[in-house]
């Protein structure tokens, strides 16, 4: 499993520790859903005007976000078109971007850490490029359940976060 991680902020800092985080979060994703982790995730940190700037290109919502997450396949398409390296074998699932300035708000927000909110988002943007999705009730609750179990096998749950 590959996570790559390109921070273009230089707002926040993000250490070591953090980029833990981001790969445990992907890796815990792999394993609640019962995929094997021959994949590879993109996780790009920006801040409010970055992420502003890519909702408003790809979603015509001009307003910034706490993450955004950019799936190589869409629900429904052939899953033989699948983008795999050919020097790994691992399957490209796409880009998590995420406002590392947005994360630092909402976790002083929910009242817990800023490596709880960044496990959160990284999980939540990887749960989408699983195709996992929130517009249904029904989709959202079992969103939600994948999203808890992930984090908690992290240390990260609402109730024990490390």
């Amino acid at each position: 499993m590959t996570v790559e991680i390109d921070n273009r902020q230089d707002i926040i800092a993000f250490d070591t520790a953090m980029k833990d985080v981001v790969h445990q979060a992907v890796a815990s994703v792999m394993e609640v859903v019962d995929r094997e982790k021959n994949v590879e995730v993109s996780v790009v940190l920006v801040d409010d005007p970055g992420i502003r700037e890519l909702n408003r290109t790809f979603r015509n919502v001009d307003r910034s976000t706490d993450v955004l997450s950019f799936p190589m396949i869409e629900a429904g398409e052939d899953a033989g078109e699948l983008d795999i390296d050919p020097e790994t074998g691992e399957i490209f699932l796409g880009d998590i971007v995420i406002s590392l300035e947005t994360a630092r708000r909402q976790a002083e927000d929910f009242g817990h850490s800023l490596a709880r909110e960044v496990g959160y988002l990284t999980v939540h943007g990887c749960l989408h490029l699983l195709g996992y999705d929130h517009e249904a009730e029904a989709e959202k609750q079992m969103m939600r359940l994948r999203e808890e179990e992930a984090l908690g096998r992290i240390g990260l749950s609402r109730e024990g976060e490390g």
